[in-house]
């Protein structure tokens, strides 16, 4: 059996938490981004699309308008 294989069986006897916080130390070890840092990103992003919008320096074209053009 393989080292990540034996890990890997060990951490599924961990409580769901510990599971949790394991994932989410790996994931920042290999400098990948966490679900709770893409949805900031996310919320970021829908914010300023919403204030250009609201400022009208970005206009909103009809879903019919986009699929004519396609």
């Amino acid at each position: 059996m393989q080292m990540t294989e034996k890990i890997y069986e060990q951490a599924l006897g961990l409580p769901t938490g510990d599971r949790s916080s394991l994932i989410d130390k790996l994931l920042h070890s290999t400098n990948l981004q966490t679900q709770l840092e893409v949805d900031k990103l996310w919320a970021e992003e829908v914010e300023r699309r919403s204030q250009e919008i609201e400022s009208g320096k970005a206009r909103l074209i009809p879903g019919e308008e986009v699929f004519e053009k396609i």
